[in-house]
């Protein structure tokens, strides 16, 4: 661990709350989908699959992994909402990327986090490479806990792996009526401004608000594009919207294979973005005791012991009515402004809830050949 806690060392085992058990599954339907979903290729067939039935696939394919029973119906679920929430870059086509993690044993299926140390709202743990999407979910169920009881709380998780989507841990505060802080970083994979070779994390920002007629939240990466985007962009063949790197020639553009094949993408705010990508990197190894982005492998296969902060602040229903019309009059602001042309003025997380809604009314749309992928590593 980095450096002596500022509070006294403590041991116990996180709370492993999971979720309730789904209901009855119903049998996969296969109706191909006529046009794409955004993330999703183009040429490629799509079929939609129930949301219960996606996470009884999910979760047979963990215990078969050496998931423990709660884990891999968390770990399912949070996959399965990833995807029903329209981030199909970090959902379900993430799959198969962590079950390599965990064949290779970058991830240790069956580890518990730990309690290393607390003072008061502010506590350190240790993921002991642990799933990431079960360690970050449990830290964040903490810190909502420990808000509970003081008003704000804080877990610093060190030792832990790739938590997928970042706002699914904005969502979890918001849905518990808290403002949530979240961040991680990662391996090295973004340049700083003026420099052609990675050496800052793009280490995932997420902040949310929380409002009864649907949250705001913010889930952000230090690059113009994370590179699931980029690859999302590749697929569908189209150019980015605005400039998210550099080529081989050191030019700006906007081909998003251009980006990968450099891994040179712009930082957001250009020398901002990457002077922010250094302060996460640094508060969030400093606060857990764990490692800095110069210290992890810069292989996605390889990329573990990364570092992350969940941060939960609210603690009674008087809070959730004054974040309810706190929210309202930023929205009604916002929307005050002059559009150009047919633009749309839109908060963060707003396309969420419809695109979730429509999702669980017509299936989670996946590719067959991911499907039959998934089915696959389910059944054996």
């Amino acid at each position: 661990m980095r450096g002596a806690p500022p509070f006294a060392p403590a041991e116990c085992a996180l709370h492993h709350g999971a979720p309730s058990r789904q209901p009855a599954i119903p049998r996969c339907y296969s109706r191909i989908v006529s046009s794409p979903s955004p993330g999703l290729s183009q040429d490629t067939q799509l079929i939609r699959i129930p949301f219960v039935r996606l996470v009884e696939c999910l979760r047979s394919a963990l215990l078969r992994l050496g998931f423990e029973a709660d884990d891999a119906e968390l770990s399912a679920r949070l996959f399965a909402e990833t995807t029903r929430d329209g981030v199909y870059t970090h959902g379900v086509r993430r799959f198969s990327r962590m079950a390599a993690t965990v064949r290779n044993g970058s991830i240790n299926p069956t580890a518990r986090p730990t309690r290393v140390a607390g003072f008061g709202a502010l506590e350190r743990w240790d993921g002991q490479l642990g799933p990431g999407n079960v360690n970050a979910w449990r830290s964040m169920q903490r810190a909502i806990e420990l808000a509970s009881q003081f008003g704000i709380g804080c877990v610093a998780l060190a030792n832990t792996n790739h938590w997928m989507r970042g706002g699914s841990y904005g969502w979890q505060a918001a849905d518990a009526r808290m403002i949530g802080i979240c961040w991680t970083n990662t391996m090295p994979n973004l340049p700083p401004w003026g420099g052609t070779t990675p050496t800052l994390g793009n280490n995932p920002l997420v902040l949310a608000v929380p409002r009864s007629s649907g949250a705001l939240v913010l889930d952000i990466a230090m690059s113009q594009f994370s590179y699931g985007a980029l690859e999302a962009y590749r697929l569908r063949g189209e150019p980015l919207p605005v400039i998210g790197g550099f080529d081989a020639e050191g030019q700006f553009t906007t081909d998003p294979g251009a980006i990968e094949t450099t891994k040179r993408a712009v930082p957001i705010g250009y020398w901002k973005g990457a002077g922010l990508s250094l302060m996460l990197d640094l508060i969030g190894a400093l606060l857990s005791g764990g490692k800095l982005t110069a210290e992890i492998p810069a292989d996605s296969l390889r990329e573990t012991g990364v570092s992350q902060v969940f941060v939960a602040i609210g603690s009674d229903e008087r809070f959730g009515r004054v974040a309810d019309a706190a929210a309202e009059d930023a929205i009604r602001f916002l929307r005050s402004s002059a559009v150009a042309g047919a633009a749309q003025v839109r908060y963060p997380g707003e396309q969420t809830v419809a695109i979730r809604a429509a999702n669980m009314q017509h299936g989670i749309p996946v590719e067959r050949a991911l499907w039959s992928e998934l089915e696959q590593m389910a059944t054996g």
